[in-house]
């Protein structure tokens, strides 16, 4: 067969998804972009037989089912292997023929080394025993298999089924070793049964290159440099109790203390892992839950899924895996068939754990291998049919985080002995009416029922941690953390302030600086942060508002207040970049009232600097408009009186804090462009008042939004050009500055020769963060006065770049970007009269799941609707930045999945905060405790946002 380049791109996913019979097809992304990809280039090469066959692949990925799917690429492998491109998929699993005849029957005891090989499970192999050589045999097909002599013939295996909860290629949960990627796949539905269904008899060796199997000495290469030791998927994990773990009382004795024996290295292993008090034990919730209520026969277990087994120990050895790194493998068979038993770990005691002829429990993940259907690091224990569930079987069995497979035995009994003998010592920090009235269990209870769920409980439900007793701990997360920030609302209310003179009239002629009309949101706005001005105690209050809402316009009314009556005021921006198109903004609008606008940043002169600080420090500056260097020693304000943050989430909470304490309890307003429901801002800002910015300014014309498929960008460079013609201005944004070899994405240093290249004509120019602030400062000046026509940047404009004359954006590897992010970066266009577009580039390797995601964009310009698709997507904790905010962590509850319930939460702190402050009633004392655990001192954090 001629060889097709066009279908090389296909060699690698049909090679790794052969390995399980294409049960793992779910895991390779952006395989129908490579199958478009080759369908148009066998119809450029007019190679008609491709063509059907790609065709026939293309419309099963587009609309057919797994099983279609699964067919389409079966037949497609053949035409791969043959196409003489590099190292052919297995096809002969892919496309199974007739069954192959079976073997004799196997002696009754073979020797040991005669077995089938199996891949060496380390690093580095090592020859078999010189006693122990490899006797000559017959040559045979490398699938031929048998059965066992003590178990009748086992029946066909059936097809592999596709599962949804797998990993990718090159990990695996047990922390082994990948499987080999391209010898050989698990048996087909008419295949006969696997060598390891049938250990006890070496399968025949080809003329060729043996495949590895059971129970064989791994074979030494030629010396090799040592390969990295696999990842463990699994350790990387933290091991972290939720923070209501008690510090103090009974539960904070040492691990390993009086009352339980822990083993020593354990008590160590635990310690590593952040474990070292024995409420850290209890606290330790499970992060997924494994059903092991039922026992199956080996043959109904399935490649890739988990499932419990009995079976009888045929066969157990060690392995050598390495000078000084034993391993160990056993062979487990019924009358359905076998499986391999594999441990990298091994010492004595495995030869009494596993002894041969033992009838044995396993659990654990099956894994179809090219020696055939095995377990690695499987939980075993011994089977006796007189006795019901243990703590490891017949029940629904806990995962705990930070440990791999043959550990979480270990931890499970040592918390089941803990959770014995001190849940009497939990103590639950809510009053028995609150529990009461919310039908909520006991804190001892909820625990007890998380570590070891009642056999009729939801799995579903508490492998999503939606079970009632989840629900409890994260109803004690959520309420803690408003009845914190309740109780540090009163504190700043009741705090001494400024109460700045607003009258009408300098409401007014704060209004006259600007030189438009305010819009009916910004006029609300306006009037709500006048009257908290007005009032004795500090403002506290965010302002939140979409892309292009007018948040600056609101800022410099209320710094027109302050100025007026007398006060400074400090606007921090996160980047330099910000910070002076603020500067420029305020100089503007406050020139004809002849107000002094510094710019303080850590950039320029030695002179200006001095300048700048000598201003702010006499109070000749009114405003001054800086970056983090207005936090720094050497800036002192004469008299500081309002404090505006701009996009306040790129803040640290202490740098919040540290500008606030430059003058005596300024006012603060905070404001943010990303937009966040409304129910989670006031979780996340609970002790701040919260203003909206909910219309555009007229005048602004809507973004056309697309997401172009590989095959159609080249028309986007044509309506990029289009642009350019008409006089406008194009952003071209990268994730990348340079390019990576760890990451294959697009780059902007490369993206700019490229874009030079294409319009020789037109003056492109590159924007990053690695330029000195001169040289930022020079490109953006050039590109705002249209001397630059293409500006080739990073997400460095993200904020602050108001360029009208720019009307449309490329986003290069777009699925790389969060929702809310790639929403910001298209309101740098859109800002004139003319009709401006985006336009989205997702990577071929994104897949339809990428393009899915980026096509909430093409439908929705609103940036609420963005901000709870995103929010879905990506989770609480990396879209409301909560690391930086001074608030407890969230271990359990979901600020996006329990918006009700932390309603709810909401309700009661504010409750018993107005009814007990201090909190000294008998029924709250316990609460009290647990405020202050769960909150670390953190208190006096959350005023600041």
């Amino acid at each position: 067969m001629p060889s097709a380049s066009y279908l090389q791109p296909l060699v690698a996913p049909l090679r790794f998804l052969a390995q399980s019979d294409f049960a793992r097809l779910s895991t390779v992304k952006g395989l129908d972009a490579l199958v478009r990809a080759a369908l148009e280039g066998a119809r450029s090469a007019r190679a008609s037989g491709d063509v059907q066959l790609l065709e026939r692949v293309a419309r099963a990925l587009a609309s057919g089912s797994p099983e279609s799917q699964q067919e389409a690429l079966r037949a497609v492998a053949p035409r791969v292997r043959d196409s003489g491109l590099g190292s052919p998929p297995p096809v002969t699993a892919l496309a199974p023929g007739p069954p192959v005849a079976a073997s004799p029957a196997p002696p009754a005891h073979p020797a040991p080394a005669a077995a089938p090989r199996t891949p060496a499970p380390a690093a580095t192999k090592v020859r078999p025993p010189a006693a122990r050589p490899d006797p000559p045999r017959a040559s045979a097909p490398a699938a031929t298999k048998v059965h066992p002599p003590a178990a009748p013939p086992a029946p066909p295996a059936p097809a592999v089924r596709p599962v949804l909860d797998v990993e990718a290629p090159t990990t695996h949960k047990s922390g082994r070793p990948p499987a080999s990627r391209s010898r050989a796949a698990p048996p087909g539905p008419a295949s006969p049964p696997g060598p390891l269904e049938n250990a006890e008899r070496p399968a025949k060796r080809t003329t060729s290159r043996p495949s590895p199997a059971l129970l064989e000495e791994p074979r030494a290469p030629q010396r090799r440099t040592r390969r990295p030791r696999p990842s463990k998927p699994e350790a990387e994990e933290v091991a972290r109790p939720i923070a209501a773990a008690p510090s103090r009382g009974p539960l904070s004795q040492p691990i390993g203390g009086p009352g339980i024996r822990v083993p020593p290295r354990l008590v160590e292993a635990l310690n590593k892992k952040g474990l070292q008090r024995v409420g850290d034990l209890l606290f330790l919730l499970p992060r997924t839950y494994e059903d092991r209520r039922r026992l199956s026969t080996l043959r109904e277990l399935r490649p890739g899924e988990k499932g419990v087994a009995v079976g009888t120990v045929r066969m157990a050895r060690e392995l050598m895996i390495r000078p000084g790194k034993r391993g160990f493998q056993a062979v487990l068979a019924d009358d359905t068939g076998s499986i391999a038993l594999t441990w990298f770990q091994s010492g004595p005691w495995m030869k009494s754990r596993v002894p041969v002829g033992k009838r044995l429990i396993v659990s654990g993940e099956l894994r179809a291998t090219p020696g055939g259907r095995e377990m690695v690091h499987p939980e075993v224990e011994p089977a006796d049919e007189t006795k019901g569930p243990s703590l490891h079987t017949g029940r629904i069995v806990p995962v705990y985080p930070g440990f791999e497979r043959h550990e979480q035995r270990q931890v499970r009994e040592l918390i089941a002995r803990v959770a014995a003998a001190h849940l009497g010592a939990v103590e639950d920090p809510l009053p028995a009416d609150l529990r009461q009235r919310l039908a909520l269990p006991p804190l001892a209870e909820a625990l007890a029922r998380i570590h070891q769920p009642s056999p009729d409980d939801d799995l579903a439900a508490l492998e999503a941690q939606r079970s009632q007793s989840h629900r409890r701990l994260a109803f004690d997360e959520l309420f803690l953390l408003h009845l914190g920030l309740a109780l540090r609302r009163q504190g700043v209310k009741h705090e001494p302030g400024i109460a700045f003179h607003v009258d009408g009239d300098r409401l007014a002629r704060a209004r006259g600086l600007l030189p438009f009309t305010l819009t009916r949101a910004q006029a609300r706005t306006v009037a709500e942060i006048g009257r908290d001005m007005a009032r004795p105690e500090p403002m506290h209050r965010l302002l939140q508002g979409d892309v292009g809402s007018g948040k600056t316009a609101v800022a410099a009314v209320a710094a027109a207040l302050a100025v007026e009556d007398g006060w400074q005021v400090a606007l921090m921006a996160p980047t330099e970049i910000l910070a002076a198109q603020h500067h420029a903004t305020f100089a503007r609008v406050f020139a004809p009232a002849a107000v002094d606008v510094s710019l303080v940043t850590g950039s320029g002169t030695g002179s200006g600097k001095r300048r700048a600080r000598e201003a702010v420090e006499s109070g000749r500056a009114r405003i001054a408009v800086g970056t983090q260097a207005l936090i720094q020693e050497g800036i002192a304000f004469q008299k500081l009186g309002l404090v505006l943050i701009d996009e306040q989430h790129r803040f640290g909470v202490l740098q919040r804090q540290a500008l606030g304490h430059k003058g005596l309890r300024p006012d603060v307003l905070v404001m943010t462009a990303t937009p966040i429901p409304r129910t989670l801002a006031m979780t996340l800002y609970g002790d701040l008042d919260l203003s909206v910015l909910d219309e555009l300014p007229p005048g602004r014309t809507p973004i056309t939004t697309r997401v172009a498929t590989p095959s159609r960008q080249p028309e986007v460079w044509d309506a990029v050009e289009l642009e350019l013609e008409k006089g406008r201005q194009a952003y071209v944004l990268y994730p990348l500055v340079e390019a990576s070899e760890k990451i294959d994405l697009a780059d902007a240093t490369r993206g700019s020769e490229e874009l030079q290249a294409r319009w020789p004509h037109r003056r492109v120019e590159l924007l990053h963060g690695r330029l000195k602030q001169e040289e930022k400062e020079a490109v953006m000046e050039a590109f705002r006065s249209g001397q630059v026509d293409v500006l080739v940047c990073t997400t460095v404009v993200e904020v602050g770049v108001d360029v009208a004359n720019a009307s449309v954006m490329v986003i290069q590897n777009a699925e790389r970007f969060g929702l809310s992010q790639l929403h910001q970066l298209r309101g740098r266009v859109g800002r004139g009269a003319a009709a401006s577009f985006c336009y989205l580039l997702p990577s071929p390797a994104g897949g339809p799941e990428a393009r899915g995601r980026l096509e909430v964009l093409e439908q929705s310009t609103d940036g609420f609707v963005i901000a709870e698709k995103d929010l879905e997507l990506r989770g609480p904790g990396e879209f409301l930045g909560t690391r930086q905010s001074g608030l407890p962590e969230l271990s359990v509850a979901n600020l996006a999945r329990d918006q009700a319930l932390s309603a709810v939460a909401s309700e009661e702190a504010k409750a018993i905060a107005a009814a007990d402050p201090r909190l000294t009633r008998p029924q709250h004392r316990g609460l009290l405790r647990a405020l202050e655990e769960r909150w670390e001192g953190k208190l006096s954090l959350a005023r600041v946002g």
